[in-house]
């Protein structure tokens, strides 16, 4: 079962939001309720809304989490976001290697390894996106995709306190398409067993494993009670006030 794992609620904006929309959504964010103890809540802006919304969210228990992060630190990196200056800015979290990093900006594992190392090193939070496509997955390569994932991953970590593992079916995400609970669990379970296999027993119990793919405020409450998911990375819902439901969700989930 869960054990002492913390759930993890995240939300992605993605490349979404105003000025207007960051004031309005994180006031909304203010007022939801939850048990601290047994639920986190960490909501992820655009780099150029990061501030404004941690300023509303620092009066709440809902974190700021940023989207990506550079695989370089500070210096001659025109564009670039450094871990160091995340931190500087008093934000904990981020997400790295999300499909839609590695679809669209060519990020390799390799590349989502180095973000994980230096951001790890930081002292950043991380949620590291793994999940596999629709025709590796009708391959019969689900497990072989998420193990290399994890792998290219798990040699870059230096603190596994600091790492949550978002498994996020690249075919499900966006596309109203969630997987089934029992592909969900067997995949949680899978990469759990992996953890236990190739990086320790305190691991595997340890370390939080969540879902991310159309992930809704309809699905949300079977997906939490399975064994292994230890919460959500939720893309679209998250920008919509069904997101108070998915984040209530906890609740459901046996002690």
């Amino acid at each position: 079962m869960n054990g002492n794992r913390k759930i993890l609620i995240g939300g992605n904006w993605k490349s979404n939001g105003t000025v207007k929309f960051t004031q309005t959504h994180c006031n909304f964010l203010n007022t939801i309720e939850f048990d601290k103890e047994r639920c986190e809540v960490v909501v992820s802006p655009t780099f150029v809304h990061i501030l404004q919304a941690k300023s509303i969210l620092d009066q709440s228990n809902v974190r700021v989490a940023a989207q990506n992060v550079s695989a370089t630190n500070e210096g001659a990196f025109t564009g670039e976001i450094s871990s160091q200056q995340l931190v500087d800015l008093g934000v904990n979290w981020t997400i790295i290697g999300h499909s839609e990093r590695r679809q669209y900006y060519h990020e390799t594992d390799e590349v989502v390894g180095k973000k994980v190392n230096i951001a790890n090193k930081s002292g950043l939070n991380v949620i590291a996106c793994i999940g596999e496509k629709l025709e590796e997955r009708e391959a019969n390569k689900t497990l072989e995709v998420c193990f290399s994932q994890l792998s290219a991953i798990s040699k870059n970590v230096t603190k596994w306190s600091n790492i949550v593992i978002a498994y996020e079916p690249v075919w499900a995400i966006g596309t109203g398409k969630s997987a089934t609970p029992e592909q969900v669990q067997e995949v949680h379970s899978a990469l759990r067993k992996w953890l236990h296999d190739n990086v320790g027993d305190n691991e595997s119990n340890s370390v939080r494993i969540i879902y991310g793919g159309s992930v809704t405020e309809s699905n949300c409450k079977v997906l939490i009670t399975l064994n292994d998911i230890d919460g959500f990375l939720v893309g679209g819902a998250s920008l919509k006030e069904g997101f108070k439901a998915i984040i209530e969700s906890y609740k459901f989930k046996n002690n």
